[in-house]
């Protein structure tokens, strides 16, 4: 029989036990959280290693069998994503700290760049999963999209170089991290996310068509293509107007919010739009099964989670081919996957879509019958089938 491990878990800049939806707690929080809360709920011990964001927070915890360790490195506060590149070094002092484990699995880059060394002068493997990678210096950015640091562009390439294993969410990023950061192929390994389908589950649905975007407010994830959408579909003959929902909190741009709340003044829907800001989980997933569609129109997605929550809930997904969105949404199975960010293409799926319920129904079954086979605990066997892999 082989012996539970002593995993240690690192997720510098964002606390994966906050409530997704705001600031920078989104979706890669959910999957570090509930990879770890099935790990543990198989036996292993399990420490996940964040920083103190909070003078309230408490330093040491257990929740859900995986204790949570907050370390003091820089200012007890919420910061910017781009403060962090100066807390590397200090967070990493005090994991050198920290009592020994088996091995290091980093999520996000601050994280390797903290954890790398540290695994390094203690002999063990270190483990890295980027959850998204930086563009190129010379790929055009997205309207309102702040350019990445070169800190962190060098930092993702020396991780993807010297890691002994990279764990990506999405064949997408896998071969994002083999071509563009220059890892090699036989050190990355995919391992898609999971899903809570006892949370997640289909519902009664509205009376009111509704339209759901669950999302952080930043630009790349084109809440303002949702808000076209929504204007651009015409209301049908006996049919209530549909409405558009949008969960999330803004990122480091208050002034995004407040554009696409003018957006949707300027387009004459203002009544019709909803700005819930971030939701816990069970409220998420109780606006899943209110909803009538799920929208992901995002320029850039690693995995996707919401698209696989919205097929939990029973509900149809229209996204974009965007990245890990392909793998995520299965075209005309769980959803409609779209070619491009043209409006009109978006206000043809989904007119199309809320014009032919029996459609709605059949991808909603399709989406539930997909999301049963995407269960955390799955994701934690494998994910340790990594580590022991390593580990010989």
């Amino acid at each position: 029989m082989t012996r539970p491990l002593r995993i240690g878990v690192v997720c510098l800049h964002t606390d994966p036990f906050a409530p997704p939806g705001s600031g920078d707690v989104g979706g890669m929080n959910v999957v570090v959280r509930s990879t770890a809360v099935a790990m543990a709920a198989a036996g292993h011990e399990v420490t996940v290693w964040t920083r103190l964001a909070s003078a309230t927070a408490p330093t040491t915890e257990t929740i859900d069998g995986v204790l949570l360790r907050r370390l003091p490195a820089g200012p007890a506060t919420t910061l910017l994503k781009s403060a962090h590149d100066d807390l590397v070094e200090p967070f990493g002092r005090l994991l050198r700290e920290e009592p020994p484990v088996d091995l290091l699995h980093s999520h996000h880059w601050f994280s390797g760049m903290a954890a790398l060394e540290v695994a390094r002068e203690r002999g063990v493997p270190h483990v890295q999963s980027f959850h998204s990678v930086a563009a190129p210096p010379d790929q055009p950015l997205t309207a309102g999209e702040p350019p990445e640091s070169p800190a962190r562009l060098d930092g993702e390439t020396l991780l993807a170089r010297r890691t002994d294993l990279v764990v990506a969410v999405s064949a997408a990023e896998a071969r994002t991290v083999v071509d563009r950061l220059g890892a090699a192929p036989e050190a990355v390994r995919v391992v898609h996310p999971g899903v809570d389908s006892e949370m997640f589950h289909p519902g009664e649905g509205s009376a009111r068509p509704t339209l759901l975007a669950a999302a952080r407010l930043e630009p790349l994830k084109a809440i303002d293509l949702a808000i076209r959408t929504l204007a651009g579909v015409v209301e049908r003959d006996g049919e209530p107007r549909p409405r558009l929902v949008v969960a999330g909190g803004a990122t480091s741009d208050e002034s995004y919010p407040r554009e696409l709340a003018a957006l949707a003044a300027d387009l004459g829907v203002a009544c019709d739009v909803t700005f819930l800001g971030p939701q816990g989980r069970e409220q998420l997933a109780a606006l899943m099964r209110s909803a009538t569609l799920v929208l992901v129109p995002s320029h850039s997605e690693t995995y996707g989670l919401v698209a696989l929550e919205a097929a939990a809930s029973g509900v149809p997904v229209v996204a974009t081919r965007a990245g890990g969105l392909e793998e995520s949404v299965v075209d005309d199975v769980t959803g409609l996957l779209l070619p491009d960010w043209e409006t009109a293409t978006w206000v043809d799926a989904v007119a199309g879509l809320l014009a032919d319920p029996d459609l709605v129904a059949r991808l909603g079954e399709g989406g539930r019958a997909h999301a049963l086979r995407h269960r955390w605990a799955d994701v934690a066997e494998a994910t340790v089938a990594c580590y022991r892999e390593l580990l010989g």
